[in-house]
């Protein structure tokens, strides 16, 4: 019930967004006329559409989205149709005289008000196939969730819930607006300027459309700032941070005092466990109990791994049980062969739970990477964090609930230095955000020709990228996961602006290994290299993991840099974008 609030609000806020602006004209075409009649099947016929189709490219995979790229190409030319009748009506009566003709007698015994409600609502329906909003927290949600969880079809009644809120709120813009164009329209000169004013927009908006201005350009163009809107609303609704794989420091409950306590989660449904045989928490009881939600390819959980074993390490002698819940964002992650070579080159040897059914972490409610939950030894929630940071505090709350447990425990907390990917970020530099290249989350695109979803296109690569818009070069295909290289070479670039860069990387065929060359601003890194490359650029994928490309000098002032990868053997996979 709160994630069909929050995608309602959502919606609503959609009206705020440049995202909004191609299909504007579209619904405000017939603003000037009886808003039950026209604007509210528009709205009706947007809202369905949207939701509709929406829901089957997240369910139907490669057929449902070439469906829904025809018939964008249909709407599109509906639209043109509809806006050059607004600009020259006289010729356009004369042109469809025929097609009126036979209208008229296949609808002959309904009702005027019957045909003008079923023309907005085809209106409202090609509008939705071409509405593109911008992915805000709220949809990321959605959307993410969803391609997780392994649970697609419940997105449909979000993204409907979604899509009704922006029709609300487009529902009283247009009802105002109809209210000053009426007015307008007592004087007949001023009201053949309202329709050819509203018929070129809506060409405008056709030709930006087209040129798919709505994704490539509105998405960075100055907005009001309805991400923190969002997100504020995510954290009054639900306990922690706005994002699924959390950054920094997640919102922290009161201190041993956790509004979770009610929770009675359970351990049970795990796939396959690691380091134990299946544990439950009556097994547990008497044990204070750290459970981490994690998953090998997330940055920020691999940042936290160092504390969180340093802590099972030092506190096992003293009844602390650590158990990893290790649930998966990508469908590599759920092979327990890839499970197993990570924990055994993270070093981990705590009991770890493969929850790839989220049979774990839906009983937890739990939505965020990484996630920690601390009980006390009678199996009681008694503290939560939420992403990185705050790793004192969260010490402190082990040596409290040990210590009510009747154990003596040496006060000074563990002094981590993580290595590698399991660096502590730096913050303060970070400016570029995690970025997917699977369709289903993919933002920030700059490509040539426009993306093809789920069908191998050749795209050219773009130089002059902005912050944070990424391109390809080469013969790629595109799925809702991760774009993957069909003919070598091939190549990957982003305009970046932190210290770390890394890539969610993989070889489609198991087993085989795939040569790579980076460059930072055209250059070989040097000394910025990450640890998966060396001096020169060069590194190979061979397994499914991140890789740390760029690791520029603490001591070093950071600015944007364009990183390039050119993959000197096809078939690499390429999921998502991290920094640090």
């Amino acid at each position: 019930m709160v994630l069909f609030l929050l995608s309602y609000i959502g919606g609503v806020l959609t009206i705020l967004s440049p995202c909004i602006l191609p299909v504007l004209p579209f619904v405000f075409a017939k603003a000037d006329q009886p808003f039950r009649k026209t604007g509210l099947p528009i709205l009706i016929g947007m809202a369905l559409t949207f939701s509709l189709v929406s829901g089957l490219a997240v369910l139907g995979g490669s057929w449902a989205s070439n469906a829904n790229n025809w018939g964008r190409w249909v709407a599109l030319i509906l639209l043109t149709f509809f806006g050059l009748s607004l600009v020259f009506p006289q010729f356009f009566e004369r042109f469809f005289e025929p097609f009126t003709r036979l209208g008229s007698r296949l609808t002959e015994g309904s009702s005027a008000k019957t045909q003008t409600f079923a023309k907005s609502l085809l209106i409202g329906a090609a509008t939705g196939l071409l509405w593109a909003p911008c992915a805000g927290p709220i949809l990321g949600l959605i959307l993410t969730g969803a391609a997780a969880q392994g649970t697609p079809e419940k997105a449909v009644w979000f993204l409907f819930a979604y899509a009704f809120g922006a029709a609300t709120s487009l529902a009283i813009a247009l009802f105002a607006g109809g209210k000053f164009l009426a007015t307008m329209k007592k004087s007949l000169k001023v009201e053949r300027i309202i329709k050819m004013t509203l018929g070129i927009a809506v060409l405008l908006g056709v030709v930006a459309i087209s040129f798919n201005w709505d994704r490539n350009v509105l998405t960075r163009i100055s907005k009001v700032q309805t991400e923190e809107w969002e997100n504020k609303l995510i954290d009054m609704f639900t306990p922690g941070s706005s994002s699924q794989n959390a950054m920094t420091s997640g919102q922290n409950n009161a201190h041993l005092e956790d509004p979770l306590a009610a929770l009675t989660p359970s351990l049970s449904g795990a796939t396959k466990w690691f380091n134990s045989s299946a544990l439950s928490f009556d097994d547990l009881k008497g044990k204070v109990v750290l459970v981490d939600f994690w998953t090998y390819s997330c940055i920020n959980c691999l940042r936290t791994l160092p504390y969180v074993k340093a802590w099972a390490e030092k506190y096992k002698d003293q009844g602390l049980v650590v158990i990893g819940v290790h649930t998966p964002e990508f469908a590599f992650e759920k092979d327990p062969t890839n499970v197993a070579k990570a924990l055994q080159d993270l070093g981990i040897t705590y009991p770890v739970a493969m929850d790839n059914d989220y049979a774990i972490w839906n009983t937890f409610e739990n939505r965020y990477w990484p996630a920690h939950y601390f009980f006390d030894r009678n199996g009681k929630i008694r503290h939560h964090h939420f992403g990185e940071g705050g790793y004192d505090e969260s010490e402190k709350v082990i040596q409290e609930l040990l210590e009510e447990n009747g154990k003596t425990v040496k006060d000074h907390m563990v002094q981590v230095q993580g290595q590698g990917v399991q660096a502590s970020a730096r913050f303060q530099d970070v400016q570029s955000p995690e970025t997917y290249l699977g369709h289903a989350r993919a933002q920030n695109f700059k490509l040539r020709p426009i993306l093809k979803a789920d069908r191998e296109e050749k795209y050219q690569l773009l130089k002059n990228l902005e912050l944070n818009e990424w391109t390809l070069g080469g013969s790629w295909l595109i799925d809702p996961e991760k774009a993957t290289l069909m003919k070598a070479p091939g190549k990957l670039a982003f305009r970046f602006h932190a210290r770390d860069l890394h890539l969610v990387l993989g070889p489609k065929d198991v087993g085989s290994s795939i040569r790579f060359r980076v460059t930072i601003d055209g250059k070989v890194p040097g000394a910025r290299h990450g640890m998966d490359i060396n001096e020169n650029g060069e590194g190979v994928v061979n397994g499914n993991r991140l890789y740390q490309l760029i690791r520029q000098s603490d001591t070093e002032p950071i600015q944007d840099r364009t990183f390039e990868i050119e993959f000197l053997d096809p078939y690499v996979e390429a999921f998502a974008f991290t920094f640090g």
